[in-house]
């Protein structure tokens, strides 16, 4: 007779590491907002078109099959449209001339009112390099935001707020979600104009294109709306005027201590007695306001999000980012910040800490697939819209 051994509970941690599944948000944003920060601190056209590309090849990676993940070459578009504007901004206002005249275009006369403003005149090399090197700058931190937004699941983010912050968090995931709903609509009202056909002319197709997609949005909205109503979003039952004050005062206080705080601390003049102490009251003085408006708030959590080692070298890699291109910019600021007539350089300390953004596309587990293939969904969703 043979007996069974008991079977062990659960996976080891390194096999259940590798499961598939989705990351923590916050770990996400962190991550993303690591390398918009390391994007502030350079001009370097090197260093942010490696940013770029770092989160670019991180979201190829590990970009899960959501609607909101589709967002991302929406994104990309918008950064390169940023890049043209501010070119185009220094063609047409560029400034006092400098550098080597490259299209000798006529300046217009402005009236005296106007003085200090330059519009058309010679465009020269320094203006077209110092808008490319400012566009690719902001496109950089776009780019960024949109990695976080194709990556990080909204719903997910907004659970994982703490209670005090909950309204709030509200409103900023309906706003940094906006994007990606309207790729989603763009994508459901494409594949159903392609299933019925129409007309072909431009005006026609971008009339019966927009009508759809702002009305799919308004829908949207207003589900959003009534979920939140229906659930009693913003009610704070059983709070007391008494208690409203006490949160109103230590928010304002903590307000007014960490702005008091901030401007001593960066402006060395005033007292010092108004520089740490007050910045470390205000910080305290948050703290309590926020523990304060959490207890207000009841609402629940159903299997909340933990933190786990990969999800914790995601954030350190972020933050591991920003402060090694911050203190790399501080030692060499012809290396952060090339002047307009010199090719741009890269170092390999620099090289080395930018490439370290790319750790979690491997260090992470893959995303999770849903239980049916990406074909059938967008087959139902062709078929649902057409109907």
């Amino acid at each position: 007779m043979t007996i069974p051994l008991p079977r062990p509970h659960g996976r080891p941690p390194a096999i259940r590491a590798r499961l598939p599944r989705d990351l923590h948000p916050v770990a996400w944003w962190v991550w993303a907002l690591g390398l918009a920060a390391a994007a502030s601190f350079s001009t370097n056209p090197l260093t942010l078109l490696l940013i770029i590309a770092v989160a670019w090849l991180v979201v190829v990676a590990r970009r899960p099959e959501h609607p909101w993940s589709r967002s991302f070459r929406i994104y990309l578009w918008m950064a390169a449209a940023v890049v043209a504007i501010r070119v185009g901004f220094r063609i047409v206002f560029p400034g006092t001339p400098t550098g080597q005249v490259l299209l000798p275009l006529p300046e217009v006369p402005l009236p005296g009112w106007m003085t200090g403003i330059q519009l058309l005149g010679p465009v020269t090399s320094d203006a077209l390099v110092a808008g490319l090197y400012d566009g690719l700058r902001l496109a950089a931190i776009i780019v960024c935001v949109g990695a976080a937004n194709a990556l990080a699941n909204p719903k997910r983010l907004l659970k994982s707020l703490p209670p005090a912050l909950y309204e709030i968090g509200t409103a900023l995931v309906v706003a940094v979600t906006i994007v990606p709903q309207l790729a989603d609509s763009v994508r459901r009202v494409r594949a159903a104009q392609r299933l019925r056909g129409g007309a072909a002319g431009r005006v026609a197709r971008l009339r019966r294109f927009l009508v759809p997609v702002l009305e799919d949005a308004l829908e949207r909205s207003l589900a959003l709306a009534a979920g939140m109503d229906t659930r009693g979003y913003g009610r704070a039952p059983g709070e007391s005027a008494a208690q409203r004050r006490v949160t109103g005062g230590l928010l304002l206080g903590a307000l007014i201590g960490i702005a008091v705080g901030v401007y001593a601390v960066l402006d060395r003049t005033a007292p010092r007695y108004l520089a740490l102490p007050m910045l470390v009251g205000g910080t305290a003085l948050g703290v309590a306001g926020m523990w304060s408006a959490g207890r207000r708030v009841a609402r629940t959590r159903y299997r909340p999000d933990r933190w786990r080692i990969p999800e914790l070298l995601t954030a350190a890699t972020g933050l591991v980012v920003a402060v090694a291109t911050y203190r790399i910019g501080v030692g060499d600021l012809t290396l952060a910040h090339p002047a307009l007539d010199v090719a741009p350089t890269m170092s390999l300390e620099l090289l080395l800490a930018l490439l370290l953004g790319l750790a979690p596309a491997v260090l992470t587990p893959p995303p999770a697939r849903p239980w049916r293939s990406a074909s059938r969904a967008h087959e139902a969703d062709e078929l649902e819209v057409a109907a």
